[in-house]
């Protein structure tokens, strides 16, 4: 790729202007600010965040970045084995009062979309690696946006959005009394860049569901309960977190300690 220096420098031979005669000023003015009209386009490409696979990062990545904070950092290894992890797995609809710990909150946000590799790669497969998911979690502190790259949160709200989320939840009693509701949304345009329109939403519902199971079994090597849930009014939820309009909720996911 040509960098910005080379484009330039290419654009400058071409036209090759010269003061050479106060008679020339107001011509040289006018061809100055065309190249830099002309150079605009180029300089926001290069200057434009890039995810995994050069694609742009999203508008919410942009705006809601005034208030994050670092989680912990996850755990590799753990005392349960994945068949043990399998073998225990159940829904888990009753939940105790007492909240999940940083440690904990942490190492559930990273099973599902936690970055594994020093690429970019991430815990749950996805299409091209475009990853299409935004995973969020909401408990009695307020809204978070999970962002995998440095393992971070975002606070996007002070507000408890439990109870209205519960009523977007058709009055599940999971979604109100659990510590956390992890929330996964996606974004299909991000697949059909490669993959069209059609098949992107059947890419983006598969590696839901990986993304959803893995948050599942680490709930469990954790000793704690979750249950996916997918009976939900999706405007209403949409409306409740004030997702962007490019988002479309597919799971919620409360989680904590089993009652």
């Amino acid at each position: 790729m040509k960098t910005i220096p080379y484009l330039l420098r290419t654009r400058r031979k071409t036209v090759r202007l010269t003061r050479q005669s106060p008679t020339d000023e107001e011509a040289w003015k006018v061809s100055r600010l065309f190249l830099m009209a002309a150079a605009l386009p180029v300089l926001l490409v290069f200057l434009m965040p890039a995810g995994k696979g050069g694609q742009v990062a999203s508008s919410k990545s942009q705006i809601r970045s005034t208030s994050q904070v670092a989680l912990p950092a996850p755990a590799r290894t753990g005392r349960t084995s994945l068949e043990e992890t399998l073998s225990r797995r159940r829904s888990v609809r009753e939940f105790s009062s007492k909240p999940l710990t940083e440690q904990e909150l942490s190492q559930l946000l990273w099973a599902a979309q936690g970055i594994t590799d020093p690429e970019g790669f991430r815990t749950a497969p996805s299409a091209g690696a475009l990853y299409p998911l935004e995973l969020y979690v909401v408990t009695a502190g307020g809204f978070f946006h999970y962002v995998p790259q440095g393992h971070r949160l975002q606070k996007l709200s002070e507000s408890d959005l439990r109870p209205a989320l519960f009523r977007a939840a058709l009055q599940q009693q999971a979604v109100l009394e659990a510590p956390a509701v992890f929330v996964i949304a996606a974004v299909y345009d991000r697949t059909a860049q490669k993959y069209g329109r059609e098949r992107s939403p059947r890419y983006a519902h598969m590696e839901a569901g990986h993304a959803a199971q893995n948050l599942l079994l680490q709930a469990v090597a954790l000793n704690l309960g979750a249950v996916p849930v997918g009976a939900f009014d999706d405007a209403q939820v949409h409306k409740v977190l004030s997702l962007p309009t490019e988002e479309r909720p597919l799971y919620l996911i409360p989680a904590g300690h089993p009652r």
